[in-house]
């Protein structure tokens, strides 16, 4: 079983081996559907046959000397009637396929974005958002055209060919010579066709991610961009991408034009009709057979025409599918540990000669401490020391390469992951919130609260002031990562957030640097009042909040050099002095 940081209760395992067997897998799900359409699709090409039939029929008739308008009738009413035939189900099969067109895609979409939940914070912080959401959004959709009209105009064609091929075997088995050559023409001209156009429908995929992959980035900095001036740099690095995207469809549009199979199809009805009219003029068949033979050839025209669209389709859908299972199948770091310990955290953590890199480059090295339940401790250093790497070992968003870390005495990966972090609660400076409204942000990490509690935290964390105005108060809508705030006012609700989930372990990371002094403290007052009931990791370059630390940690360079109060570091520590003044 793969790692994964989340797993749902229920789960369809599909094979994943490959992006051809995985579609096959997804099929197989509904495997009712692909075998009722290609029934529909039998009987449907068997009626637009027959009707070639009684027409030859009706033919043969008013040839015959003597014939009688009531057979004659009776052929038209043969014809209406499988007509309606042909129609019905036509209807029947272009309804199952496109609802499993659409259970495919919904499928797709929910395990995708299962897998996307489940990867540790590492694969995320090595993707670009606008590639996954390109992989999430156009290339699933595409899975579906594949499918509907793609796959279904493929089993159409196929039954296009193979019924009236039948058809015209019964008629006279003569007749058969043209159309099997020509259907072992269409089969290698097709296949050459695939094969040139498959590295082409690849690299569209690819490039179409790319391409969005920088849109959404400049998008999402767009203040950056505006304050650099830099509007046309990236007008210029988008058009860059946009013609490459141009160009490959450029590409495409050269392969659809030496389209052979309908050259190959010109060829064949001339000689089938040549035929015909040869093994007519031998007495082998009739001038109704003819006509009928002729009309069961032209069908062939439908199934050679749309395959210059339909193959185009399933060759997308199967670049896409190839790039949904690489993310799926990357293998993430972690993994949930369903069976791990799950129970209420008092809130010691330990860490025991832990050594950690990133892409090879070492942050942190051989780092051995206790934090007591209640206890503060803050952790200060240079930039690039290590510090936020540090407080994420402790709920698990990387692990250590080499030492431990314990939660209560218990190695981290020994716990459930779910329960682990549910009791670990961590304010950054850069605070995310969603779309949503106040309220729904507050009570993000808690969704049963209730308003009372919801109020009650954003007291705590200063917020409620601003909140209340708000024509809408909790219910204010903010916009997408709550740009309609200022940064003090994410902060506040990102604290409420935490103390409305009320967590064992509290991890600050520079918190309050979008706070004024006064509200500071008075959130201060606040997180020391709920710090006596929790372990609190503080990184923060403010003073007032160092001060009232019970324990100081002192990182340069990935390493912990010293450790211990104010006062004492004061004394003893060189590089506590120097990276007190800096504050100061």
């Amino acid at each position: 079983m793969s790692k994964r940081e989340f797993r749902p209760e229920k789960e369809y395992k599909y094979n994943r081996s490959g992006p051809v067997r995985w579609i096959l897998s997804h099929l197989l799900r509904h495997a009712f559907f692909p075998l009722l359409t290609i029934v529909a699709a039998v009987f449907n090409n068997w009626f637009y046959g027959f009707v070639q039939v009684l027409i030859g029929r009706g033919f043969e008739l008013i040839t015959t000397p003597g014939w009688r308008l009531e057979e004659l009738g009776l052929i038209a009413l043969g014809v209406m009637g499988t007509a309606i035939g042909q129609s019905t189900t036509g209807l029947a099969r272009n309804y199952t396929t496109e609802f499993l067109a659409q259970a495919i895609e919904r499928d797709t979409r929910d395990e995708l974005y299962v897998s996307l939940l489940g990867k540790s914070q590492t694969f995320h912080g090595r993707q670009r958002i606008g590639d996954i959401m390109a992989r999430a959004t156009n290339d699933v959709r595409m899975l579906n055209l594949m499918f509907s009209p793609g796959m279904m105009l493929i089993i159409d064609s196929l039954m296009a060919l193979v019924v009236p091929a039948f058809m015209i075997a019964a008629l006279q088995w003569q007749l058969l010579l043209v159309p099997l050559v020509f259907m072992l023409l269409l089969a290698l001209t097709v296949i050459d066709y695939n094969r040139r156009l498959k590295p082409v429908s690849i690299e569209l995929r690819e490039q179409f991610g790319t391409m969005n992959a920088g849109l959404a980035e400049t998008i999402a900095g767009i203040e950056v961009v505006k304050a650099n001036a830099q509007e046309r740099r990236e007008w210029l690095r988008f058009t860059h991408n946009a013609r490459t995207y141009r160009d490959l469809f450029v590409r495409q549009g050269e392969i659809q034009a030496f389209y052979l199979p309908m050259l190959v199809f010109s060829f064949a009805w001339a000689a089938a009709f040549l035929h015909s009219l040869l093994l007519w003029r031998a007495d082998i068949v009739s001038l109704g057979e003819v006509v009928a033979f002729m009309g069961l050839m032209g069908t062939f025209r439908f199934p050679t025409f749309i395959s210059i669209f339909s193959f185009n389709l399933v060759q997308l859908g199967i670049a896409s599918a190839e790039r949904i299972l690489a993310l799926i199948n990357t293998e993430t770091d972690l993994d949930e540990n369903k069976a791990g310990v799950a129970r209420p955290i008092q809130g010691q953590v330990e860490f025991d000669r832990v050594n950690f890199s990133y892409n090879g480059t070492p942050v942190l090295k051989d780092i051995s401490f206790t934090a007591c339940p209640g206890e503060t401790v803050a952790i200060v250093g240079q930039t690039g020391s290590g510090k936020t790497t540090l407080t994420r070992l402790i709920n698990r968003i990387f692990d250590a390469d080499s030492g431990r870390v314990l939660v209560d005495g218990v190695d981290v990966r020994e716990w459930n992951l779910e329960s682990l972090r549910s009791q670990v609660s961590t304010i950054e400076q850069d605070v995310f919130l969603f779309s949503r409204t106040l309220a729904e942000n507050i009570a993000f990490g808690c969704g049963d609260a209730t308003q009372a509690a919801i109020e009650r935290a954003a007291r705590e964390a200063q917020a409620h002031e601003f909140i209340t105005g708000f024509g809408s108060g909790y219910e204010t809508e903010v916009g997408e990562r709550g740009v309609t705030l200022s940064g003090g006012q994410r902060q506040r609700i990102a604290i409420a957030r935490a103390f409305l989930v009320n967590p064992r372990i509290l991890i600050l990371d520079d918190s309050t640097s979008a706070i004024d002094s006064a509200t500071e403290d008075r959130i201060q007052q606040a997180m020391e009042r709920i710090s006596s009931e929790r372990t609190t990791f503080l990184i923060t370059h403010r003073l007032s909040q160092i001060r009232w630390a019970d324990r100081i940690l002192v990182l340069r360079q990935g390493e912990l050099v010293d450790q211990g109060s104010h006062e004492e570091l004061m004394e003893r520590s060189a590089d506590y002095r120097r990276i007190f003044s800096r504050y100061e």
